[in-house]
């Protein structure tokens, strides 16, 4: 894997574990409610994660080369 990958993968990680980490119990009520959200609601914000994301990379890769 490419070493760019694989520090993207590392920075999610921690990232993602921070609210756990921090805020326990407001990361399991938010975990709580986004499991009661229907499935269209899910896929929107997902799919809004992913655009971001790639805009985020695309905008990066260009300004570092």
């Amino acid at each position: 894997m490419n070493s760019t990958i694989l520090l993207a993968l590392a920075l999610v990680l921690v990232l993602e574990g921070l609210g756990p980490m921090l805020y326990p119990r407001a990361w399991r009520r938010m975990i709580a409610t986004m499991s009661q959200l229907p499935d269209n609601i899910l896929r929107r914000f997902g799919g809004g994660l992913v655009v971001a994301g790639v805009v985020i990379y695309y905008m990066l890769r260009k300004t570092i080369g």
